[in-house]
């Protein structure tokens, strides 16, 4: 059975439901690298219990359709792909516990050749089980670089936020643990690319990488500090492009630009771009 196009377009994700805890949430803010202020600081209002709020990005972990390039019946290479992009809705904060449930589906599908592969966006909207309420819009944009070739349209342009030439309005370096793929892992993404040694060779890395979605939860981290006081209701939405690796124990230097309504950002480790074309809208 070769790739099928279509079979991606219309699969059947099925209708993904998860409890989580207060527990489950700090979990995730340390998996992400909180605190990042030593001592005592506002940061620990994101891992104490009695005065939890939850950062808006964990939302992404919660009620995912899990490794699903790995199913058999896609015929996608999963070792090659690439989590290339990753946007996000929030439209209420999430409460320190909950249950929810999300319905994945494949939103679009582009061929960029047998040499590059193919690029997905898996579309979901995380909701709360009890009442419906929506507290996530996801978008995650995928590459499968093992896929291309199949004589599907080419993946358009898009216009591209230009980060602004003058000094940026906050700077800050967020050193990641040596661990953090291990405890990230914890939060759901148990993709052995991120832990084990061989499958991280076979992808063509020498040894496992930083889940992108971390990397994500350290910049939703960094922008929720810096512009909204640490109020997750003032965080909207968060867009990133993940254009480098980044590995355990690496810094990210972030670099941040404010705007009217928005916050542009970008983040590097040492002279390599590693995250870029952030834009987080601020209410």
């Amino acid at each position: 059975m070769a790739f099928d196009p279509d079979r991606l377009r219309n699969w059947d994700f099925g209708e993904q439901r998860q409890s989580y805890t207060a527990r489950d949430a700090i979990l995730y803010a340390l998996g992400v690298g909180l605190p990042i202020a030593p001592g005592e600081s506002d940061d620990l209002d994101f891992l104490l219990e009695d005065r939890l709020r939850v950062l808006p990005s964990f939302a992404v972990t919660l009620a995912t359709p899990g490794m699903w390039p790995k199913n058999s019946t896609l015929e996608i290479g999963w070792v090659k792909v690439l989590h290339m992009a990753h946007a996000a809705r929030f439209h209420r904060p999430l409460p320190p516990q909950a249950e929810v449930v999300s319905r994945a589906a494949i939103t679009e599908l582009y061929d960029r050749g047998a040499d590059k592969g193919a690029v997905c966006v898996l579309r979901r909207a995380v909701t709360d089980a009890a009442d419906g309420a929506l507290y996530c819009t996801i978008d995650q944009t995928v590459a499968l670089r093992g896929n291309g070739g199949f004589g599907g349209e080419p993946l358009p342009k898009a216009e591209r936020p230009k980060m602004p030439a003058r000094a940026p309005d906050h700077a800050e370096s967020v050193a990641t643990s040596a661990r953090a793929a291990l405890v990230y892992r914890l939060s759901g993404d148990t993709n052995p690319l991120h832990a084990d040694y061989e499958v991280a060779r076979k992808a063509g890395y020498d040894r496992p990488i930083l889940q992108g979605l971390a990397s994500y939860g350290t910049a939703c981290a960094v922008v929720l500090r810096a512009f909204c006081g640490g109020d997750p209701a003032r965080l909207k939405a968060l867009d990133l492009r993940f254009s480098g690796v980044v590995m355990p124990g690496d810094r990210l230097d972030f670099a941040c630009w404010q705007e009217e309504g928005r916050v542009l950002f970008e983040a590097k480790v040492g002279d390599r771009t590693a995250m870029d074309q952030g834009v987080a809208e601020i209410g």
